[in-house]
């Protein structure tokens, strides 16, 4: 045994890493190093020869942390990676529906539809079933129907509590059938159908229950209810399951997310441990000690205490300004001094809890001439050019694809209108077969059965050219036989997307086909390499699975300005959290929600525990949002840290201006007090004996008929009477 493997473990990492057969909870603390103690886990196992790399599965949330683990795993053991069942939900998922296609009643081929291929045909059916598209959006009906798949529901188990519900669970069984007769699958049906595939095949679910001896599970606290389900029915009686994740920094629950799941895993898996793996390896001692102060006063939590052997550093300065443009410009100035003091730029994140609040630091960042780039743009595999040849490409690969069809069937322009299109629909619906079926048969005549005709030799042509080339080679020849990249040359902007175009074809020179399985084959088995499209599906698949990531920008070294949803998991030398108001951070909407604050809070503790060496908190009397002025409390958040950790740079001056917000009825020279009439002025902290901590946001008479109108944490807004008010200022 290489001994080398369990050097530099502490003693609750090495604890987990050597654990004998059993399920367990690892719970990991942020920045505790849970990405090597789940490889090293891995590798300890196939090391010490108690499961061979084909009897373990690994499953984690993105590709990116996918290929992590397996190259951190090739590292430490000589082995070939290639075959392991190491990925993400939907890509094992998708795994194993190609291996069972069959008994998953879908076609060798199937497409996976990303976000907008999945809209478009709901919006063909709710076109099919006169639904109202203003009184039932299609977004809307979107949502219902991945929500329902998400919680295991086909359209027959649903029960609508509602009218509304109801017409939108008909489009759910509409769409269903649309999808079944095209044969694709979108994101949530992977997970749905490869649950349902095991679930009620007995034979297949015990021969995967008995291949995988040990299941390792990351980021375990953002599992949704049927992620979970289906993890509970691979694992069986007898796999080890071994769970690593953070309730602390369970943060998606808009996107499914159940906390709640770690609070289950003992008693459902019949966990034999739990380890708390609380040494930190990423930030100073004052960062992880706020971060700890502010997540205790979370009731819901499994409980652990972030530490660091690197000394206390310094400690997190809070700024306060008077409006949001002060808090951009403090923050420019601070990032000028950081560069001064050597900080690379990509060293620095601003992050901020709502994405409108980045025009105010983009305008002042702009402004100084500092670069700076916002992390999320729009992914490659989503841009219009992109999407557009993956189309033409699906198309080859399979042309009963109808949502592909439609996209190119007149892009580029070639005569085929949207009566024709109409029409062809109406062909397929009245045959009962694919779009494509129904243009090979001539269902329409005149000009645009003649347009349609010429696109149908197209494709049949490209099919006969790509047979056997490599697949850079196909991709190139149908972008160039399609006629995308004549249409883009002749476009006035189109030099970017030809760049685009180009970038696909090295997408699919880069692009290694690990494996494709062969359903005919014995499980695990690969694919004929005869087969002229087998790589072009692959590709097609990594293009559907990889469009749901983010593609990092090259250039030149620049800021990060983010979400604190897309921080996570990220970190920086500086992190500066912006807009620490009640209202925006914690979101007024979560005030209202079960687990709405909780959640808020361990947002604010994943900011916290972004940062190494640096933390600053800021927050501004008013800001402008939503093109509207907001007068704000400081948020609550910024009072459970301990004072002894904090150092205030400031404390803003209370501004005497008069803002557009003031009731239009009260008289021009009563749209603010002044300081010899009462002493208050708009913008004001201020603390009521029963509402609490508030600020003055409008105001209007004088003497006894003075009155403030103020917007208090707890209470919302209230007016008060001056004379009888009590008001003291915070």
């Amino acid at each position: 045994m290489n001994s080398s493997l369990l050097d530099g473990l502490n003693p609750q990492q090495l604890e987990a890493v050597t654990l004998p057969r059993m399920s367990a909870l690892i719970l990991a603390g942020a920045g505790s190093g849970k990405t090597r103690v789940l490889t090293t886990r891995i590798a300890w196992l196939i090391q010490t020869g108690q499961v061979s790399p084909m009897a373990l599965l690994a499953v984690t949330f993105t590709n990116k942390a996918a290929r992590e683990m397996l190259t951190r795993i090739s590292a430490m053991l000589p082995i070939n990676t290639r075959g392991m069942w190491v990925g993400t939900f939907h890509g094992l998922c998708n795994r194993l529906l190609r291996t069972h296609h069959r008994d998953a009643a879908l076609p060798a081929a199937f497409q996976i539809l990303d976000s907008a291929d999945q809209l478009a045909i709901i919006k063909r059916v709710m076109r099919a079933l006169n639904v109202d598209d203003e009184k039932y959006p299609p977004r809307q009906a979107q949502w219902f129907i991945n929500a329902q798949k998400e919680a295991g529901l086909r359209s027959s188990q649903v029960d609508p509590p509602d009218d509304f519900a109801r017409r939108l669970n008909d489009v759910y069984e509409a769409y269903d059938r649309q999808c079944n007769q095209e044969g694709v699958v979108d994101f949530a049906e992977l997970l749905l159908r490869s649950y349902e595939l095991l679930k009620r095949n007995e034979v297949l679910r015990a021969h995967y229950q008995s291949r995988f001896q040990h299941i390792l599970v990351d980021e375990f606290q953002d599992t949704n209810k049927l992620q979970y389900e289906w993890l509970k029915l691979l694992a069986g009686k007898d796999a080890a399951v071994f769970a690593v994740g953070d309730d602390d920094q369970s943060i998606y629950r808009f996107r499914g997310a159940d906390s709640g799941n770690m609070l289950a895993f003992e008693r459902d898996f019949a966990a034999g441990k739990v380890i708390k793996l609380e040494q930190n390896y990423r930030s100073h001692g004052n960062i992880l000690d706020a971060a700890n102060a502010l997540i205790a006063n979370n009731r819901v939590r499994l409980g652990k205490n972030l530490w660091t052997a690197e000394g206390s550093g310094e400690p997190l300065r809070v700024f306060e300004a008077a409006t949001d443009i002060e808090e951009a410009g403090f923050i420019v100035d601070e990032v000028k001094s950081l560069q001064r003091e050597g900080v690379r730029l990509s060293d620095i994140a601003l992050l901020y809890r709502s994405n409108a609040q980045s025009r105010v630091l983009e305008h002042a960042l702009f402004g100084a001439a500092i670069p700076y780039r916002v992390y999320g743009g729009l992914r490659f595999f989503e841009r219009q050019e992109v999407k557009h040849a993956l189309a033409y490409l699906r198309l080859v690969a399979n042309p009963e694809d109808d949502g592909a069809l439609l996209r190119v069937v007149n892009f580029p322009t070639r005569g085929i209108g949207a009566r024709s299109i109409e029409q062809l629909q109406e062909a397929g619906r009245l045959r009962g077969t694919s779009l494509w079926q129904a243009a090979c048969s001539g269902a329409l005549a005149g000009k645009a059965g003649s347009s349609i005709a010429t696109f149908v030799q197209m494709i049949e042509g490209l099919r006969r050219q790509v047979a056997g080339l490599p697949l850079a080679e196909i991709v190139e020849h149908v972008v160039e036989g399609s006629g995308l990249k004549q249409h883009y040359q002749t476009e006035k902007e189109g030099a970017e997307r030809l760049e685009n175009l180009d970038e696909l074809v090295n997408a699919a020179a880069a692009f290694v086909v690990e494996e494709i399985y062969d359903p005919n084959a014995e499980e695990g088995g690969t694919a004929d390499p005869n087969d002229p499209l087998a790589a072009l599906n692959s590709f097609l698949a990594h293009a559907a699975l990889e469009a749901g990531e983010h593609q990092a920008g090259a250039g030149a070294d620049a800021l990060q300005l983010m979400t604190v949803h897309s921080a996570k998991g990220l970190e920086f030398h500086t992190v500066f959290v912006g807009g620490l108001e009640e209202g925006l951070f914690p979101h007024e909407n979560s005030l209202n929600e079960d687990d709405g604050l909780e959640e808020e809070r361990r947002l604010m503790y994943v900011a916290i525990t972004r940062a190494r060496r640096r933390l600053y908190l800021s927050y501004a009397q008013s800001r402008l949002l939503h093109g509207q002025t907001r007068y704000n409390v400081a948020s609550r958040f910024l009072e459970e840290l301990p004072p002894q950790l904090m150092k205030r740079l400031n404390t803003a001056p209370v501004r005497g201006w008069a803002p557009q917000a003031f009731r239009s009825s009260a008289p021009p020279a009563f749209t603010a007090l002044s300081t010899t009439d009462s002493g208050w002025r708009v913008g004001q902290n201020v603390v009521h004996p029963k509402f609490g901590a508030g600020v003055i946001v409008s105001a209007e008479g004088r003497g006894s008929d003075a009155r403030v109108q103020v917007n208090f944490r707890n209470a919302g807004l209230k007016w008060l009477a001056l004379e009888y008010a009590k008001l003291t200022a915070a």
